[in-house]
């Protein structure tokens, strides 16, 4: 075992977390039941505010993405149409709930890639036209390839032919200056423990003031009212109040970073990394240009399994993601589903120093 230690896996979860965040957790942890009402509440609102939502109603804290999509498909009201749209390259916590859908009688149908797009936004159109799709279900950028969804064309285009947009914002959050209300789409789930620099356990679901839910099939009418019931803290159960107040912490500390002079320089170091993986004979995957993608890279090397490379690199001191990264559409799509990929994922502030040190162990340990 190397005594160094060299984080790559980003995309999986942020590590090392701020110090402001480790120390928020603690305290938390240690604290009075009695202040648990007040943080929570204090810490809601500046959630809320990170993502220029007005008002906190609009925003359910979660026990993190999963939650949050399974919450959203299963409330969302698609007005008596019979069709959803998504892509292939969604995580299992979006696909696994909408293939429930189909036993209601729903249909779920597949937006392609075009060449030079993860999404084929004639087909989107196209689709759309036919007046009969209630929601279009997509991630903003693929968990494996790091490949950005054009996710604001579709918001629009889906709006206007009549369809709810559900997105699934969980590799963006943090790194991109993101305002829910502007951005337009009627659902967002995010967890807080990748670029939002939080602890696990925590996240939440946006709901825009004029989405539609049905509340699972019910009247969603309070017994002598007409107020419509919205999901909400009950439906997901108790916040776990110590992840909360290290996600407190974590988006008071990028309330303070210019998030786009940490992006780009992640960017170029996995520019850098492909670059050396390129010379030394690895497959790279992906449609857009580092420059245009999430810090993430995928990769592949001849006649070697993904778990075993990245078995062979943690040895070496080095932890990057392997397999299938609980997305099996996106790699039957890529034609990767039998023995993964290698994910190379680069932080905030990532060390250059480090960069090169795993560029130089991982071309000597599997180049051929």
């Amino acid at each position: 075992m190397s005594d160094q230690e060299i984080y790559l896996n980003h995309a999986g979860t942020s590590w090392p977390k701020p110090q402001v965040v480790v120390n928020a957790v603690g305290d938390a942890m240690a604290g009075s039941p009695r202040q648990w009402g007040e943080h929570f509440e204090q810490a809601h609102r500046a959630t809320a505010a990170f993502f220029g939502i007005g008002d906190t109603e609009q925003l359910l804290l979660t026990p993190g993405c999963t939650s949050s999509l399974a919450v959203a498909v299963g409330d969302i009201d698609l007005g008596g149409r019979k069709r959803i749209l998504t892509s292939v390259w969604e995580h299992h916590a979006m696909h696994r709930p909408l293939l429930k859908l189909i036993d209601s009688g729903i249909t779920l149908e597949y937006l392609p890639p075009s060449d030079d797009s993860p999404l084929d936004l004639n087909q989107v159109e196209d689709q759309l036209s036919k007046g009969d799709v209630g929601l279009v279900a997509i991630t903003a950028s693929c968990n494996v390839t790091g490949d950005l969804l054009p996710f604001e064309e579709v918001i629009e285009l889906a709006h206007r032919h009549g369809a709810q947009v559900l997105l699934d914002a969980a590799q963006i959050v943090g790194w991109l200056d993101l305002d829910f209300a502007a951005l337009g789409a009627d659902f967002v789930a995010f967890g807080g423990h990748k670029g939002l620099q939080g602890p696990w356990g925590i996240g939440g679901l946006y709901l825009a003031e004029d989405a539609r839910v049905n509340c699972s099939g019910a009247t969603c009418e309070l017994p002598h009212s007409r107020q419509k019931l919205r999901p909400g803290y009950c439906d997901v159960g108790s916040v776990d109040q110590v992840a909360l107040a290290g996600l407190h912490a974590a988006v008071e500390w990028l309330n303070e970073v210019d998030r786009p002079v940490h992006l780009e320089p992640a960017r170029e170091l996995i520019s850098r990394i492909e670059a050396q993986l390129q010379d030394a004979g690895a497959r790279c995957y992906g449609i857009y240009e580092a420059s245009q993608r999430m810090p993430t890279l995928a990769f592949s090397v001849d006649g070697q399994s993904s778990a075993r490379m990245a078995a062979s690199l943690r040895a070496l001191g080095i932890t990057v993601g392997s397999g299938l990264q609980c997305s099996p559409l996106a790699h039957q799509a890529l034609g990767t589903e039998h023995e993964g990929l290698l994910r190379i994922s680069v932080g905030m502030g990532q060390n250059l120093h480090d960069i090169r040190a795993a560029i130089e162990v991982i071309r000597g340990h599997f180049a051929a």
